[in-house]
């Protein structure tokens, strides 16, 4: 018998949003392959998004969003819709981190996610 595997879904993290027209924009987003749900940070040099790094010193250091659908940006900046506003509720476990952040690295991460109003439940 087959197995299946159900992968994730853009915008599988989100629990509720008050109107998609005001939580969600579309962003840059500077590099990598990433999934949906994939927290991201800000780079501040060029405003673009990338996974969000705990140790970086670019931006992307401070979580400040979460990607709606892949992107992959291995050749280059694509657009991405992302959630960059509350008020909305996404699910902590459909978060994705790049990396293998602290469990204190994710509770930040969850705290900034809250400052631009994104509740982490």
């Amino acid at each position: 018998m087959t197995t299946l595997t159900e992968t994730t879904h853009p915008g599988g993290f989100l629990v509720w949003e008050a109107f998609r027209d005001y939580t969600r924009e579309t962003v840059t987003v500077a590099s990598g392959t990433l999934d949906p749900g994939t927290v991201l940070g800000k780079i501040t040099a060029s405003g673009k998004y990338a996974a969000h790094d705990p140790a970086a010193v670019d931006g992307t250091e401070t979580a400040v969003a979460v990607l709606w659908g892949k992107a992959d940006a291995t050749g280059g900046d694509v657009p991405a819709v992302a959630l960059v506003r509350g008020p909305a509720i996404v699910n902590r476990h459909d978060l994705v981190f790049a990396g293998t952040p602290s469990a204190g690295e994710i509770t930040a991460a969850h705290a900034a996610l809250l400052a631009v109003g994104i509740l982490v439940r």
